[in-house]
């Protein structure tokens, strides 16, 4: 069972990847694939899960759910979970996700895993088994819960949506739960949308990131126009982002945004663990760096030694005549 997360009324990428997920695990315990989706006017989205594999729907179709209400979500969630009792329950590693993963975890006092990136069945105990990076990527460990459910988070793309299939049919049931006053102690305001220019970087199946070793933001210029031939975005290290460089929203790492790219390039990034962790997962990592013993080219598939200034113009002209 899963956690269905919308964005501007729709759903999120990761509700899709989230189903394809449990639809894979129901069929290897030869269970049924659950989803819980707390919205108003959520009816069309309970039928588009249907399409993406799930079996059965809870919906908690109430304008009182129209925004983002942690206390009312997690209560809605744990009653459903101890009227379903499933195996596992699954969220998006998204802010909502690990905002309700652990309070849900504390209300019925089983495990949780953060950040997941793979799951499998132990065919002989029938457990689930979680596959999570740990020591800052370097490393993989497998968890599980003597407890059910396993709760746990699934890290952006580590699963690959499944295509959608009109022709499935599921149940779609509906929940309704009258909310005390006590439990929607957060008065909804206004939503301020941040403009992005180009694709966000969580987002993007080309990544060009840019560290310390751009010396000054007018370089920039050269990894964005990188970006716009190859179609992706670019993101920076916290170096780049304390220069002013890039804004904010562009950091990758522990303390930025976890990017899982087809391709990611690092311009002049020397390879803290902190920013790794961030890019670990991607494809292929391609570094450009004048430091050959830079801790990059460890987590590296292809390495430049090189100045980048001398090498990015060269690249950038195969890439245009490509």
């Amino acid at each position: 069972m899963f956690c269905a997360e919308l964005s501007d009324g729709k759903l999120h990428r990761c509700s899709l990847e989230l189903a394809t997920l449990c639809r894979r695990l129901a069929d290897e315990l030869s269970g049924v694939a659950s989803a819980i989706l707390i919205s108003a006017d959520a009816q069309d989205l309970a039928t588009e899960l249907v399409f993406y594999g799930i079996d059965k729907v809870y919906v908690a179709d109430d304008p009182q759910f129209k925004n983002y209400q942690p206390e009312a979500y997690s209560l809605m969630i744990e009653r459903i979970c101890r009227e379903v009792n499933p195996d596992i329950f699954v969220f998006g590693h998204t802010l909502h996700g690990v905002d309700l993963a652990p309070r849900l975890a504390w209300r019925l006092k089983t495990g949780l895993v953060t950040d997941s990136i793979d799951f499998r069945i132990d065919h002989e105990s029938k457990k689930v088994l979680v596959t999570r990076a740990v020591y800052g990527g370097k490393a993989l460990a497998v968890m599980t819960s003597n407890a059910t459910p396993l709760i746990a988070t699934l890290r952006s793309k580590a699963v690959s949506p499944a295509a959608r299939d009109e022709t499935r049919t599921g149940q779609v049931i509906q929940v309704q739960l009258k909310m005390e006053s006590v439990l929607l102690r957060i008065k909804y305001i206004k939503r301020v949308r941040e403009e992005a220019e180009g694709i966000k970087i969580e987002d993007a199946n080309v990544v060009i990131c840019g560290g310390r070793g751009l010396g000054r933001a007018e370089n920039i210029t050269q990894l964005q126009e990188l970006a716009n031939i190859l179609g992706g975005a670019v993101g920076g290290t916290r170096c780049a982002i304390d220069n002013g460089w890039l804004p904010s929203t562009r950091q990758i790492g522990l303390s930025g945004t976890i990017v899982n790219p087809d391709l990611y390039i690092g311009v002049g990034v020397s390879g803290a663990t902190q920013h790794m962790v961030g890019c670990a997962s991607s494809q292929c990592i391609v570094a450009i760096n004048i430091d050959s013993d830079a801790a990059i080219f460890q987590w590296a598939h292809f390495g430049i030694v090189a100045d980048f200034k001398k090498i990015l113009p060269t690249i950038i002209n195969l890439c245009k005549s490509a």
